[in-house]
């Protein structure tokens, strides 16, 4: 049996994206002089997870950086390297370094192995001297015509018994390509163990029979052995021995567990953040868990297309169920027998009803949080802050508010755009804000919620708000703004979204070419929202975004206009009317006017 892991390539990388977000929040939550021991686990085991999978799938230079953090991660739980800003900077840029490594290669590139390597390099850096490890990356063997197992480097002989639990196939592993993997770090001997066969009636053939012991002559250490059998870990029993019977022990940050008897075998836990230091280690199966029928199917990853398909099936469903609601309706009104007619009408308003909530259902599938879209910005905000030497206290509320997964993919550069403008030109430096009798430091609140239909984005801040003077010269300046003009404070306000406005001083990477705000009103627009700004002097502002629910449907009314009918959106709606024809007024025989509470 034979399997294609590449088919779980795109699943592997999303959730390696997926744990390096969560990497990033909890580093940016660690607070230096600190060991906040659960937020280093989640680090640990977020690092194990992806340096297994990368082993599984032979992505040596993943594998290898994130053996570096797990080692450096595992000295700080265990007291022997403290968390300060140098550490987390530190895990931040090799958590940038392997973002950009997966993401090249979901894309089907490559990787800079330089970046890797300095990455690396500034991990090792922060361990102790006697701590620093060398990455091990497998050889590849080349074919040759010479005899099998000459030119194989032979330093140790090792015992391997491997015997995978029936589910095995179920996980999509393939023990084959186990075998494999050991083949190319030495020369291997396999002897199938069939003791657990069963009648050949009862063979369930997406089940496990079958056992291996083998034997590796290699150079290689058992850490290295113990690698190749991550992805298996609570899934196989696993006993690793030299041929001598006297285990080599790992080093004490691959493997927490108190030293073993050297005559009997051991075996090998890729799991130690299970343990606690000190803590005997259990054999696979007794690591395994129970686990509820309806845990393992919790989630499912469906592609955004066979929703969207979905979304139009249900669209035709409510308007064929409007087209037998009109029949209904036809039928009633040409009295047909009532007794039809009544079940006929009670069959269609549930219909109406139960389609009704289908199609609420299905929009649901479409929507997700606006934390995913949120956490990307507290490591904006550090490292922005930072840059500019401002300090800034980054607060987040709403941020379970559900909006459609295409909006929320891109509100993202917009957002990015106002939280820029309002550190660079929002937020003051320290000293500017003790003149002004404020905290050192700012305070900028991201904040999302419903309202009417709709989802509303704010980004206030406390900084000293916008300078309407200086917008007003710059716009007069520009000609936007006539010498005697007086526009009003939004206006004036308004003005900030035009292309190419900028009031800063000089041109930096962060600010000053006037392509920001005119960018980002553009963008929401496009997605059927606006963007509106509220700024008082000294005091601060506050950016809100109106965008709709969702892109998928829209609720509307028909507008016959002569003979074309108009379907006008419900969010764009705020009142409607019934003409009163002795309120409507000819004015000289072209045009007519209507009175709506004494106006024209």
């Amino acid at each position: 049996m034979s399997i294609d892991l590449s088919q779980f390539h795109q699943t592997f990388f999303e959730e390696s994206l997926e744990g390096l977000e969560t990497m990033e929040t909890g580093l940016l939550n660690l607070s230096p002089g600190e060991v906040e021991t659960e937020a280093v686990n989640t680090l640990f085991r977020v690092a194990h997870s992806i340096k297994g999978g990368s082993a599984m799938f032979g992505f040596s230079a993943i594998t290898s950086l994130t053996h570096v953090m797990e080692t450096l991660l595992d000295h700080v739980r265990a007291g022997r390297a403290g968390i300060d800003r140098l550490l987390v900077d530190a895990l931040l840029a090799a958590v940038d370094c392997l973002t950009e490594t997966v993401l090249a290669m979901k894309d089907g590139g490559g990787h800079d192995d330089r970046h890797i390597a300095a990455s690396e390099a500034q991990l090792q850096s922060l361990l102790p001297a006697h701590s620093r490890i060398e990455v091990f990356r497998a050889p590849v063997r080349e074919p040759t015509d010479e005899p099998e197992g000459k030119g194989v480097a032979i330093g140790a002989t090792w015992r391997i018994g491997f015997r995978p639990f029936p589910h095995l196939f179920k996980t999509g592993n393939d023990p084959l390509r186990l075998l494999r993997a050991l083949a190319g770090v030495g020369k291997l001997a396999v002897s199938a163990d069939i003791s657990r066969l069963p009648a050949f009636g009862d063979l369930d053939p997406e089940s496990c029979y079958l056992g291996w012991d083998l034997t590796l002559d290699s150079d290689v250490g058992r850490e290295t052995i113990g690698e190749v059998f991550e992805w298996v870990d609570g899934d196989c029993d696993l006993v690793i021995t030299p041929s001598s019977g006297g285990p080599i022990p790992l080093p004490e940050s691959m493997l927490p567990v108190p030293e073993a008897d050297h005559h009997e075998p051991v075996l090998y836990d890729p799991h130690p953040s299970g343990h606690a230091h000190g803590e005997p280690s259990r054999t696979g199966s007794e690591r395994r868990q129970p686990v509820s029928p309806g845990a393992e199917a919790s989630s499912i990853r469906v592609s955004i297309q066979k929703i969207d398909a979905l979304i139009n099936l249900v669209g035709e469903l409510v308007i064929t169920q409007s087209m037998l609601s009109q029949c209904g309706q036809d039928l009633s009104s040409q009295g047909a027998d009532n007794s039809i007619g009544g079940r006929l009408r009670d069959g269609l308003a549930q219909l109406a009803r139960n389609t009704r909530e289908l199609q609420e259902s299905v929009l649901g599938i479409r929507m997700v949080p606006i934390s995913f879209s949120f956490n990307r910005f507290p490591r904006l905000v550090r490292d922005l802050g930072h840059k500019l030497r401002k300090n800034v206290e980054l607060r987040v509320s709403g941020e379970n508010t559900e909006l459609d997964k295409t909006v929320m993919e891109k509100i993202g550069d917009p957002l990015v755009h106002l939280i820029r403008n309002a550190l660079d030109h929002g937020i003051e430096t320290p000293e500017e804000r003790r003149a002004a009798g404020k905290p050192d430091t700012g305070v900028l609140h991201l904040n999302a919620y419903h309202s009417g239909g709709r989802i509303l984005i704010e980004i206030a801040d406390d900084g000293a708000g916008i300078d309407s003077r200086k917008i007003l010269a710059r716009a007069r300046a520009r000609g936007l703004i006539a010498e005697g003009d007086s526009p009003s404070e939004d206006r004036i306000h308004d003005l900030i979204f035009q292309p190419g406005f900028s009031t800063a001083a000089e041109v930096t990477d962060i600010s000053g070419r006037g392509v920001g705000l005119d960018v980002v009103r553009r963008n929401i627009k496009d997605l059927g929202g606006v963007v509106e700004v509220r700024s008082r002097a000294g005091q601060g502002s506050t950016f809100l975004i109106k965008l709709p629910l969702t892109l998928a449907i829209l609720d509307g009314q028909l507008i016959r206009v002569g003979e074309h009918v108009y379907v006008i959106p419900l969010v764009s709606i705020i009142e409607s009317l019934q003409v009163r024809k002795d309120r409507v007024s000819s004015l000289a025989g072209t045009a007519e006017l209507y009175q709506l509470r004494n106006e024209y």
